[in-house]
């Protein structure tokens, strides 16, 4: 049963005609593949393109060919070898605005197919491509990231035949796209799968399954219409059926069903359409994508002549007020925007990568992927639909009369000449995916502005699928971009934290397509602390809480999933850069793991605050699954390293409890999540005594330190000199800074600690862009420093007991300020002080306080933190505690150049450090840093301090800040732009402990 509500503005014989447009461009079909069967797939095993014979892996095989691999490739008089599919400019070939190249390929078709129609299929050109066999036009298309078949057959001829594939980049649909703009250089070339395949002469020429349940979703319909075309010269008397075989997971057949066709005469088809009930099929959904196998066989007098395999998921979309439902249960998307990218491929990338790409997102709890911005691979719908993972299929359409896209400053964005176009990049995405489960919503484009264009399109879209709602990437409130679109589900971009609540209001469904924005346009910031990055995760947490709390909000994608950066042949490295959860090598970065436990379906509400009641630990548990209850979860708790067995059960959307048994002296409870799927979903460890944070900052107790030797001061015209055992200090009278600590003779501090005021810093590079563009080689860390001190004035010296106390009043270029030393007898030094910058400061902090000098040997980083998540991954720079190693590496750019990383992100470093070593840790309890002697400087804390560690001018340089933020990535709303200051408005704060070892 289902209930979308559709308004059908078009009639039949108008949607007839828009898509006959498309056919008139080559698009006249899309056929369903032959099954393939492993090892049944005919390869292509040539080198080169001049040898090639194409062969058979056994005479058992399915008549389907892979063209994929070299193709000679011909530009004016040259010929090279050129990998497909792939970007000829990741290759090294550059091809200018209006030039068109050849790619050739020759093929010998098997003995074996005689008789039979030979069609081949391109699931991706970019972006005007016309084919040729034996030098005769088959066929002309436009548009890149949708596939288009071309039948042979009339042009073939025995032995040898010359395949010529002529394409042009940068053509309309190119621009209406900004294919190229996006990507910062040409996308041209083939750039998906290349498949020759043969056809009986009577054969399916298309196949479309749905799937429609009773009102309560126990039964249902399994629709298959099948078109059956008659491509042969002279009719035929033979007898033909369809024969459908459903089988489940397990190859238990559901059903066999056969029904008799009427043959078509010679260049006509005919629908065949078949509904068979189906008892109580499993569902397909987010959380349990169950799949059957559906073989359709083509039968000639009994005998099969044609078999087809299709997975088939029992699910039905419907809209109820401003809500999706998903057989009949509202769903909460929990989403990601993901670009189909490689630094060294480009926007072709392989099938492994298609899958590991849905699978990394999906073990982030992902559920929902949105196809930023064109539409994805026959692959990559395939691991949606085998992983549970909910796509909005996007069009090729980007920036229509949006300022991004220059273009339109002198063109007619409701000009009729672009429909086709438009119409094209929607109809043609549709008749590729629409029997794949996954695709949930058809977008029409992105970030565009409503006309009768897209009205036309919203039209046609819906005739063509009336199953699936529609979505367009505008702004449904407020007055940017907001023209009263009238897709089924209402778009918003880069919502602030009300925005949830906002969607409550509206009368459709409405999606986040894009929020919570990584932080990517601050280049230089990001290269100088990874630790922003770290600053990201809780926010998120935040922004998703309020998400799932409002009913109309239908769920979010955050931008972005992938790094979209491209390492260019000439060593050029551009694109919008690294904004993507994953880098483009598919590490995760710290914003991965923080979308993880933001997108958490099972929530332990309380892990810093556990109840325990008659040997219970009772936990308070979340259930935000939309499909499968706490009882399909495995849970797995360990007391003290030991294994209990638990038990609990909450519907999906639930509250509840759950308890584990612990003893009177238990300390510790690990709890962790399995989703059905197989991977660890969420992970809480529970201090059972939860440990007091001390006021480190704080002095000792005043008896202890009294019995403890006093220090020794000594005093001349320049410095005061301290003695403790081993340790000497150096106090500069002239500048109130201390200028050397050495241990036993060996110096152990070069400076420090000095006020350090960093300023927030928005430096994208400097590279000329439209739209943000600004990814390049030549973009640099930033160097911080301590302000500079001019003099102090009021220097007092005071001997307690508990040590020698030293206050000052400070002077520094574009700041004034106090401070107060305190030396104490146990070895700590702790400093208080009060800074107040200048009005000349225009620039609001990053982050501030106290900046040390260290010898450049001390290359290990040491600490322990009150993380605000209780369990962090290993890999995670932002885990509560570890070490890290300076490992410092210069390279002549942004990043290493044309290589993929042997390593893990964190280990990655620049000339600053790895991003382990020099990324901020925040709420730190302890932070050291060692040389391999065992020598070192050690920060106490009170979890309210951050720390920062860097190589700069050969000296290490370790700020202790009292003050930090997420930085100054201009997308940022709140929550993530909490907490900024001016700088200016009030004195800035701060104490400090540390002691020398």
């Amino acid at each position: 049963m289902n209930t979308l509500n559709f308004n059908h503005k078009l009639t039949a014989v108008f949607v007839f005609l828009l898509w006959m447009q498309t056919q008139a461009q080559g698009q006249s079909r899309l056929s369903p593949l032959p099954e393939k069967t492993s090892p049944n797939i005919i390869q292509n095993h040539t080198e080169n393109s001049s040898s090639n014979v194409l062969k058979k892996q056994d005479r058992g095989s399915q008549p389907i060919i892979s063209l994929d691999g070299n193709w000679e490739f011909k530009q004016g008089n040259k010929r090279s070898s050129i990998a497909v599919p792939g970007e000829w400019g990741m290759q090294g070939f550059e091809v200018s605005p209006g030039e068109s190249v050849t790619y050739s390929k020759k093929i010998n078709i098997p003995a074996d197919w005689q008789g039979m129609r030979v069609k081949i299929r391109f699931d991706g050109v970019s972006s005007h491509a016309v084919l040729r066999i034996n030098q005769q036009k088959i066929a002309e298309h436009e548009g890149s990231f949708v596939p288009f078949e071309a039948d042979l057959s009339s042009q073939l001829k025995p032995g040898e035949n010359i395949l010529e594939l002529e394409v042009s980049a940068l053509t309309i649909s190119d621009i209406l796209a900004c294919t190229s703009q996006y990507a910062a250089h040409t996308v041209g070339g083939i750039l998906r799968k290349v498949t020759l395949f043969a056809l009986p002469q009577m054969n399916i020429a298309d196949l479309r399954i749905e799937t429609d349940f009773d009102p309560q979703y126990k039964n249902a319909l399994l629709k298959i219409n099948a078109k059956i075309v008659n491509e042969a010269a002279i009719a035929t008397a033979d007898a033909f059926s369809l024969r459908y075989t459903l089988t489940d997971q397990k190859g238990k057949t559901v059903f066999q069903k056969t029904t008799a066709l009427n043959a078509p005469a010679p260049g006509k088809d005919l629908l065949s359409k078949q509904e068979f009930k189906v008892l109580q099929p499993q569902h397909w959904n987010s959380d349990v994508p169950y799949l059957y196998r559906l073989h359709t066989e083509l039968l000639r007098d009994g005998k099969t002549i044609q078999k087809n395999l299709q997975r088939v998921g029992f699910r039905e979309i419907a809209i109820r007020g401003n809500e999706l439902l998903l057989n009949g249960k509202p769903v909460k998307l929990r989403g990601v925007n993901r670009h189909s990218v490689h630094p060294l491929t480009g926007r072709s990338i392989s099938k492994d990568l298609e899958y590991q790409d849905a699978k990394l997102f999906m073990e982030a709890n992902c559920n929902f992927i949105r196809t930023a911005h064109y539409p994805p691979s026959e692959e990559f719908l395939e691991a949606c639909d085998e992983l549970g993972l909910f796509v909005e299929n996007e069009s090729s359409l980007t920036w229509i009369n949006h300022h991004a896209s220059p273009i339109w400053k002198i063109w007619n964005y409701k000009d009729e000449k672009f429909l086709p176009v438009m119409m094209n990049a929607n109809l043609e995405k549709m008749q590729a995916a629409i029997n794949h489960p996954s695709v949930i919503i058809w977008s029409l484009g992105n970030e565009s502005n409503w006309s009768p264009l897209w009205q036309k399109v919203q039209d046609a879209v819906k005739a063509f699928d009336p199953s699936r709602p529609t979505a367009f990437h505008d702004q449904c409130w407020g007055g940017f971009n907001n023209l009263g679109s009238k897709a089924d589900i209402a778009n918003y971009h880069y919502p602030a934290v009300n925005g949830p609540a906002a969607t409550d209001t509206m009368s459709r469904p409405t999606l986040f397509g894009e929020y919570a924005h990584l932080s990517t346009y601050n280049r230089r910031e990001l290269l100088t602390d990874p630790g922003l990055r770290s600053a990201y995760q809780l926010p998120l947490v935040s922004m998703y809480d309020s998400v799932y709390q409002h009913k109309g909000n239908l769920g979010a994608a955050v931008w972005s999933g992938i790094d979209d950066t491209f390492h260019l042949p000439d060593g050029r490295i551009v694109g919008y850069g690294p904004w993507g959860m994953l880098d483009g090598w598919r590490r995760p970065k710290p914003e991965y793991w923080g979308m993880r436990k933001a997108y958490a379906p099972i929530l332990v509400k309380n892990p810093r605050s556990p109840k325990i009641k008659n040997g219970n630990l009772t936990l308070s548990i979340e259930n935000r699954y939309d499909f499968i209850r706490l009882n399909q979860v495995e849970i797995i708790a360990l007391v003290d390293g030991k294994r209990v067995k638990i038990s609990g059960d909450l519907a999906p959307r639930s509250q509840g409890e759950i308890k584990i048994p612990v003893q009177a002296n238990t300390k510790e409870v690990y709890i962790s999540f399995k989703d059905p799927r197989g991977f660890v979903l969420n992970e809480e460890r529970i201090l059972i005594a939860q440990q007091e944070v001390p006021n480190l900052l704080a002095a000792s107790d005043l008896n202890e330190l009294k019995s403890m030797p006093d220090l020794k001061m000594h005093e001349n015209e320049a410095a005061y000199r301290i003695q403790h055992g081993s340790l000497t200090f150096l106090l500069n009278k002239t500048t109130g800074i201390l200028t050397s600590v050495e241990n036993n003779g060996k110096k152990v501090l070069k400076q420090g600690p000095v006020f350090c005021y960093v300023p927030i810093n928005s430096e994208d590079g400097g590279k000329p862009n439209v739209a943000g563009e600004t990814y390049q080689n030549d973009i640099f860390p930033v160097k911080n420093y301590p302000l500079y001190t001019l003099f102090v004035k009021e220097l007092l010296v005071k001997s307690t007991d508990s040590g020698l106390v030293f206050t000052m009043h400070t002077t520094y270029t574009n700041a004034t300020g106090k401070i107060r030393y305190l030396f104490r007898k146990d070895g700590k030094v702790q400093l208080d002080y009060e800074i107040q910058m200048d009005k000349s400061v225009k620039t609001g902090p990053y982050q501030y306080g106290m900046l040390f000098q260290l010898p450049s040997s001390y290359e290990t980083l040491k600490w322990k933190r009150k993380g605000d998540f209780t369990v962090y991954d290993e890999q995670d720079v932002s885990r509560n505690e570890g070490t890290a190693s300076l490992n410092a590496k210069w390279f002549p750019g942004v990043e290493a150049f044309g290589k993929a990383p042997s390593g893990a992100w964190k280990d990655d470093a620049n000339e600053m450090g790895s991003n382990d070593f020099r990324a901020t840790k925040a709420h730190i309890l302890q932070a050291e840093l060692l040389d391999k002697t065992g020598n070192g400087l050690q920060v106490n804390s009170n979890a309210k301090q951050s720390s920062r560690a860097w190589l700069q001018d050969g000296s290490i340089q370790f700020l202790v800040a009292d003050y930090s933020n997420g930085g100054s990535e201009p997308f940022y709303a709140s929550p993530f732009d909490q907490g900024r200051i001016d700088g200016t408005s009030t004195k800035l704060k701060g104490s400090l402990q540390f002691e020398l070892k």
